[in-house]
């Protein structure tokens, strides 16, 4: 298990496709890309990985519509749900607004609003962190768990997941422990001031990936590697 105590140091940035690839050692990995947003990450594993698998989760209307729009990959599928503690819909809470600082360039990628940050979670710090982030409205969402997902759509191991859920991480592993079991690695975005009520903790998702440990720890995102599964 991973402790506080043997955390690595926090290093800056984040991973690269490249240095994924050297971890999978394959050009057709099966991915999941959770919080997929407007497709960009999945673009990214598919320049990669030429003979990729990548299913990719968006419960976001506004961000599903871009991803839709700039992705037609026989390679891909999209789901449009969110990936959750159980399965049926759920209140999803919406973000809005824009960094203060954007270009008005930049500002017309986001007709709708800012629609990086919604979530199954309320916001908590995060309107402290970033004010001009807004949760203004909610909207009811399809939420599965990733072990009904997986039961329906996937049979064998996982090569890598790439979870951004905003504050959910912990509702993803509590519905998904079959299917970590079968993920050699797991990508997820963390934070240990409570952005969204509920959010665990690194040290809580540590404790909650017990067969698990962390490679590598960065300002806001952790890679995970699954022990029983390691070919290195």
């Amino acid at each position: 298990m991973a402790i506080l105590a043997n955390l690595p140091p926090v290093s800056p940035g984040g991973i690269s496709t490249r240095y994924i690839r050297s971890l999978l050692q394959t050009d057709a990995p099966r991915i999941l890309d959770i919080g997929a947003n407007d497709g960009s990450t999945t673009l990214s594993f598919l320049r990669e990985f030429p003979r990729a698998k990548i299913y990719a989760f968006e419960p976001d209307p506004r961000a599903a519509a871009k991803f839709r729009a700039q992705i037609n990959d026989d390679r891909v599928r999209l789901f449009e749900i969110a990936i959750g503690s159980h399965d049926g819909e759920a209140e999803f809470h919406v973000s809005s607004g824009m960094p203060p600082d954007a270009s008005a360039q930049y500002a017309t990628q986001y007709p709708q609003g800012w629609d990086q940050s919604g979530s199954l979670r309320p916001p908590k710090t995060h309107t402290r962190v970033w004010p001009w982030c807004k949760f203004e409205s909610r909207i009811i969402v399809p939420v599965c768990r990733l072990d009904t997902w997986a039961q329906k759509h996937l049979d064998g191991r996982i090569d890598f997941i790439w979870a951004d859920v905003q504050g959910a991480e912990g509702d993803l592993i509590a519905g998904g422990k079959a299917t970590l079991a079968n993920a050699r690695y797991f990508y997820t975005e963390y934070s240990n001031d409570e952005w969204y009520e509920g959010q665990p903790t690194l040290l809580h998702l540590a404790r909650m990936l017990n067969s698990f440990v962390i490679m590598h720890r960065f300002e806001m995102d952790v890679l995970f590697k699954n022990m029983t599964l390691s070919r290195r």
